[in-house]
Formats: structure tokens, C-alpha cells, sequence
């Protein structure tokens, strides 16, 4: 689990809370079921209507991601590499077609196979760029289901300040009705704001950063799968691989500057 993205969870809350009891008020003053049917059963008919099932069923995925996700070792990804390499050397390319059995990754499986069966080069690269292209594409669907729930939570939690005013100056006329009224008025809007900053905005933050190195890893496996065909020496492999991880982050932490 990502200690982090839990501690963040928790902080955002917990503050929120802890403010609103500084100022004298409860937990229960929040808790408007009304208004959290306006909010949250908007949102989810607003991204339901926006984009297919998949992309939202994929928005679930990264979700579990951003607490459950665990980052690439690129390290290990190296050795394995570097084992197919000098396996390759030792007993010829054909050999990876066993050893594809027992890759930790389908897009090394696919390189493997595709190697050992004795691919055009060009042809092995753009297969492997493909798989993670797509992939890239449905992570980047399922962000964006985040993202645009985001965008809708506070203008459902407007309408829901609207419908609650409504409800207030229908019945002026009998002030034991008023308070339900103001409170679905007030909470909605709050919730809107709360489901957009501290939930689907950041889950969309998080999960894309995480992706991003599982998706320099996965650049890295086709970099070593080219260079096993192309008949490099694991010695050679195992640098070239090491700076291009070194490289990526550098570029990396310069596009954040």
C-alpha cells in the first residue's frame, strides 16, 4: 500500500474536520444524505454519460493504483534483461522462446517470442511500441474520467446549493423548515469541492506519475529486447540501460523545473 497516498487521504479529511469542530460545529452538520445523492449521483451520470464503460472501469483501476501501485524496480528489470542476454549469447536467440514463458512482463513475452522467432527488427520495435502506446492511451482515458469528475463535482454541488435556496424560499413561511433547507444548500457545495480537490483531481495526479514510471519501464524493456536482437553484449546492455534510466530521470526532474 502507498503510505503516502493514504497519509494524504487521511490529512485532507482529518483538517477539514478538525476545522469544522473548531468552529464549534459537528460531524453530523455535514452528513446530508440529500445533498451527497445531489453531488455524487450527478457526477456519476455526468462521466457515465461523457465516456464508455471502459474508460470508467479503467478510472477504477487507476484509483487502486494510487493506493495499491507498486513502483517499477527498474534494477530487476535490468537483471532479467541482462539474463536473457547472456542466455541469448551462450545458446542462440531461440532460446528465448522458453524463456519467454517465464517473462515478469506480457510486453517482454511479446519482444522474447518475437526475437526468437527471428523478426525483422523494425517489425519487433514497432510491436512493442504499439502495446505500450495502447496502453499509454487507456491510462490516459481513465485520467481523464478523474480529471472530468472533477470539473463536474463543484458545478453539481452549485446545483445542489441551488435546489437546497429553493427549497428555503418555498417555505419561508414555516421557519421549522427552513434549516434542512440552508443545510442541503451549504453542504452540497462543499461536497462538490471536497470530491473534486481532495479525491478525483489528485487520484488523476497521482496515478499519472506513477504510470509514468511504469511506462519508462516498459521503454526500457523494448530498449534491452532491441538490444539482445541486435546481438550487444550483456556487458554493453547493462551500461547502455543504466544510463538511459539515469537519462529519463534527468529529464524527468528537468520538465518538473
Amino acid at each position: 500500500m502507498d503510505i503516502a497516498a493514504l497519509i494524504g487521504t487521511f490529512l485532507g479529511l482529518g483538517f477539514i474536520l478538525a476545522g469544522q469542530a473548531l468552529e464549534g460545529g459537528n460531524i453530523g452538520q455535514l452528513l446530508q444524505i440529500t445533498a451527497a445523492f445531489i453531488v455524487v449521483g450527478g457526477t456519476a451520470g455526468a462521466v457515465f454519460l461523457s465516456f464508455p464503460i471502459e474508460d470508467f472501469k479503467t478510472a477504477g483501476h487507476c484509483i487502486g493504483v494510487v493506493y495499491f501501485g507498486k513502483p517499477p524496480k527498474f534494477e530487476t528489470i535490468i537483471e532479467e534483461i541482462i539474463g536473457y542476454a547472456q542466455k541469448a549469447r551462450k545458446e542462440g536467440v531461440i532460446i528465448l522462446e522458453k524463456e519467454a514463458k517465464n517473462a515478469s512482463h506480457p510486453l517482454l513475452k511479446l519482444g522474447l517470442e518475437a526475437v526468437a522467432d527471428g523478426a525483422d527488427p523494425t517489425l519487433v520495435k514497432d510491436m512493442m511500441e504499439t502495446q505500450l502506446s495502447q496502453m499509454q492511451e487507456k491510462i490516459a482515458a481513465g485520467a481523464k474520467v478523474l480529471e472530468s469528475a472533477g470539473g463536474y463535482s463543484p458545478t453539481l454541488g452549485i446545483i445542489g446549493a441551488v435546489l437546497g435556496l429553493i427549497q428555503v424560499m418555498q417555505n419561508l413561511s414555516d421557519p421549522s423548515k427552513l434549516g434542512a433547507g440552508i443545510a442541503v444548500a451549504f453542504v452540497a457545495t462543499i461536497y462538490g469541492l471536497v470530491v473534486a480537490n481532495l479525491f478525483t483531481i489528485p487520484y488523476s495526479t497521482r496515478a499519472k506519475r506513477k504510470y509514468a514510471h511504469i511506462f519508462t519501464s516498459m521503454e526500457l524493456m523494448i530498449e534491452g529486447i532491441l538490444s539482445i536482437q541486435a546481438g550487444e553484449s550483456p556487458a554493453l546492455i547493462e551500461r547502455k540501460l543504466e544510463c538511459y534510466i539515469v537519462d529519463k530521470k534527468a529529464k524527468q526532474q528537468g520538465a518538473k523545473a
